[in-house]
């Protein structure tokens, strides 16, 4: 399937599965939905993954443009479906080749959904204060802890588990857990405020044990930041798919809405107020797809694992994740305000959207965290200034 092939795939999946499905999509319905399974009927599931392992080894930059078109439809179900780049990009980039050969092919024949377990609620965003832990016992690796919040887990084939190394306090470990193994329990289901098509789960590790071999090369914390550079990338393309939702479902509104005997597309304050929202969606994409050709660029490298390992968190995936949140947000709430009363109904989908954008400037660091972290990285350290 070349790319033109890929974008007519996708479309074909928003038009017949997403668009008109607001009822379920935003119910919180039994996880996976069935819709998934036919994303990955059409061959579109993980499509990132290389190509030794089945898949298509589509890079981010297109990933942003396939993003944009889910999100479209819904953010919701664009989330699950590219969520699982942060525990494959870990596995890809610093597993040993039999546990890639081993994980990786199934999630493009087979349902291909995989999870990453690191936040906790009592360390909440300093995640070196995290109180799960790894342990050698012989040949295998011994897991204990909770973790808080965990997309994909409930029904992932593996997850990648960050825990503090017991054998060395400072260390911290990346390891690949299968979903089955004894000892791993899904202990809730999370009752979200928005996307809701996707699912996010609290899991608790009592006694969990993997061969030695599942744990990843590197230091987990590190390994982790590499891995969110690409979903926070995703993530921001998610606000950039609902920005473009809400200016259209307000064009169309303002075709049919009468102000002042005129329809409200003539007037000129909602003719400010759309070119606003065009003016923010153009920076939105340009900084989505900037920052994963900078992503694109360091993993053509031969020497890409080290090269990641060494800059850690990118500073245009931060900001492209701010940047989109708010001001996806920002679009959101000022088109809520063209509906009037009816903007504030379940009956409205402009609140749905209002409530999905939001999760955008909440998951993976909020956005004073990672303005804190912008700030270690790239303001403290002048040689590190753009």
């Amino acid at each position: 399937m070349n790319q033109a092939e890929r974008t007519r795939a996708v479309q074909d999946f928003v038009r017949k599965e997403l668009i008109g499905q607001e009822a379920v999509l935003d119910s919180l319905s039994d996880a996976p939905l069935p819709l998934y399974k036919s994303f990955t009927d059409a061959g579109l599931a993980n499509w990132w993954l290389p190509e030794q392992y089945g898949g298509a080894g589509v890079g981010l930059e297109d990933s942003v443009r396939i993003v944009n078109a889910l999100s479209y439809g819904d953010a919701g179900a664009a989330f699950t479906l590219f969520m699982t780049v942060l525990a494959t990009t870990m596995v890809d980039l610093y597993g040993s080749a039999e546990l890639k050969r081993k994980y990786l092919p199934g999630l493009v024949t087979h349902p291909g959904f995989c999870a990453t377990l690191g936040s906790e609620h009592e360390a909440g965003s300093e995640l070196g204060r995290m109180t799960t832990t790894v342990r050698h016992d012989g040949d295998e690796l011994v897991l204990d802890g909770r973790k808080a919040f965990s997309t994909n887990t409930g029904f992932a084939r593996f997850v990648v588990v960050i825990a503090r190394s017991t054998d060395d306090p400072g260390d911290y470990k990346a390891v690949v857990v299968p979903r089955d193994t004894p000892g791993f329990v899904v202990e809730k289901r999370w009752d979200v405020i928005g996307v809701r098509s996707s699912a996010t789960y609290e899991v608790s590790l009592d006694n969990c044990r993997v061969p030695a071999d599942h744990a990843l090369t590197g230091n987990g914390l590190r390994l982790l930041e590499i891995g969110l550079n690409a979903s926070r990338i995703l993530i921001a393309t998610t606000a950039l798919g609902i920005a473009r939702r809400v200016r259209d479902l307000c064009m169309d509104y303002a075709a049919t809405k009468q102000i002042k005997g005129a329809p409200l597309e003539d007037n000129p304050v909602f003719a400010a107020r759309l070119g606003q929202f065009e003016m923010q969606i153009d920076v939105m994409t340009h900084q989505c797809l900037a920052a994963a050709r900078e992503w694109d660029e360091i993993a053509a490298r031969p020497d890409a694992a080290q090269e990641f390992y060494r800059r850690g968190t990118l500073k245009s995936a931060l900001a492209a994740k701010m940047f989109c949140g708010r001001t996806g947000f920002d679009i959101a709430a000022a088109g809520s305000e063209l509906f009037g009363g009816h903007g504030y109904t379940h009956e409205s989908l402009i609140g749905k959207l209002l409530r999905d954008v939001r999760y955008v400037s909440v998951v993976e660091g909020g956005d004073d965290v990672l303005r804190e972290l912008v700030y270690n990285r790239y303001v403290l350290p002048a040689g590190n200034r753009g």
